[in-house]
């Protein structure tokens, strides 16, 4: 098959066909892995994947090479990444208290994390306090959502402070790669709110059209036309497209897609195409992404210096100290302190986004190779270590602390029954 392949593709687009099998290979490997070490440990499928692309790539193992078709892939994961993320924000549920505490946190991480890295780049140890601050200031919501389901939070009080935590802890840092991170800042400004008019135009029609067509997209959910996945394919790449022609990251396109088709779709019962679009990207798309990333891991620049060892704990500190202190300050007059110091675990746990933050840095030579790769290294162990430090504080609270206003919310919406991404 791969002979047959290679003969076909080679001569056209001179795609590396072994590359990319051992690539889906191993993205097989991680969830397998994921799934038997899941009896003991809640490990994120994203960190399998990381590793693996490390081991494979070519500072480990040289089993496999990034190229430009890889990264194509890796691109389409990304955006679907974002797009998840968008998704799995309820404003009806984090509205008011959970929203504004959240906003107010983000503002004091941000302050905090570029006081940090200013003394940081005083001192030397960075480059850029921008790229170094954004990346410590985000919290990876996509990434923690199987986790709190499987825990049973998306249920409860608590959880609805996390889930607007979260989720402006990855919405804050999309707009300020978008605006801060880029060249001709005044620019950007203006086509970021171009950009936000056309989506929230785009929301309200696919809101109002939604509803009396939803019986026709509803029969096709078990027949070959899959109209409706097929329609939320169109919206996520061409948000995607025009995020990316209009000069902003492709993150935003994303990000604004997943909340367009959760806002046209709320109300309905749409388990089956939840599954759906969770099979496309989780189960083939998001792998891309994690495992080219752990591909292009600088793993040399982290072992080879004395100072990018260090820095890594120094990081893992940071994502803590800058995500953590405001949920432990802001948070008094709702969480009393160990759900607090739960929320701060979680908040401070970071991935996606810095593996995003990082690529750009490097790629604008604002960030040292040992820098970056210390900083996905420490995002890394976040996101093993810091969720099961949470998961332990919340142990025995959970089933105490179930809102019965979001249980009736779920009900109502159709979400009861349906599935996460893991």
């Amino acid at each position: 098959m791969t002979t047959i392949l290679s003969s076909i593709a080679l001569p056209f687009i001179g795609v590396d066909t072994e590359s990319f099998m051992v690539m889906v290979a191993a993205a097989a490997l991680a969830a397998l892995a994921a799934t038997v070490l899941g009896r003991w440990i809640a490990l994120p499928v994203v960190v399998l994947e990381l590793i693996f692309g490390i081991m494979i790539g070519p500072q480990a193992l040289g089993l496999a090479s990034p190229d430009q078709f890889v990264e194509f892939f890796a691109n389409l994961g990304l955006g679907m990444l974002f797009f998840f993320a968008g998704y799995e924000i309820d404003f009806g549920r984090i509205k008011g208290k959970s929203l504004n505490l959240a906003i107010v946190g983000w503002i004091v991480s941000l302050l905090l994390a570029y006081s940090i890295g200013g003394l940081l780049a005083w001192a030397g140890i960075v480059v850029s306090l921008l790229y170094t601050g954004s990346a410590v200031a985000t919290t990876a919501i996509g990434t923690l959502i199987p986790i709190i389901t499987d825990t049973g939070e998306m249920r409860t009080r608590f959880g609805t402070y996390l889930l607007g935590a979260g989720a402006v802890g990855e919405f804050g840092p999309i707009a300020l790669v978008t605006v801060a991170l880029t060249s001709t800042t005044v620019h950007n400004i203006f086509v970021l709110l171009a950009f936000v008019v056309f989506t929230v135009i785009a929301a309200f029609i696919a809101v109002r059209a939604v509803p009396r067509s939803w019986g026709a997209i509803e029969r096709t959910f078990e027949s070959s036309s899959q109209l409706a996945v097929r329609i939320a394919v169109v919206v996520i790449f061409a948000l995607v497209l025009l995020a990316s022609g209009l000069g902003l990251d492709l993150l935003l396109g994303g990000f604004a897609a997943g909340i367009i088709v959760r806002l046209s779709v709320r109300g309905r019962d749409v388990a089956i195409l939840e599954s759906k679009l969770t099979g496309i990207g989780y189960g083939f798309l998001i792998p891309f992404f994690f495992i080219f990333s752990g591909m292009n891991f600088d793993l040399d620049s982290l072992i080879s210096s004395p100072s990018g060892l260090l820095k890594l704990p120094l990081f893992l500190a940071l994502f803590f100290v800058v995500r953590g202190v405001p949920a432990m300050l802001l948070y008094r007059g709702v969480l009393d302190r160990r759900d607090r110091l739960a929320l701060a675990f979680y908040s401070a746990t970071g991935l996606p986004l810095v593996v995003a933050i990082t690529t750009l840095a490097v790629a604008a030579g604002k960030m040292m190779s040992s820098t970056a790769a210390a900083l996905v290294g420490a995002a890394i162990l976040s996101t093993v270590i810091f969720p099961l430090v949470a998961i332990q504080l919340r142990s025995g609270r959970v089933e105490g602390d179930v809102d019965p206003a979001v249980e009736l919310g779920r009900k109502v919406e159709g979400f009861d029954d349906a599935p996460l991404p893991t």
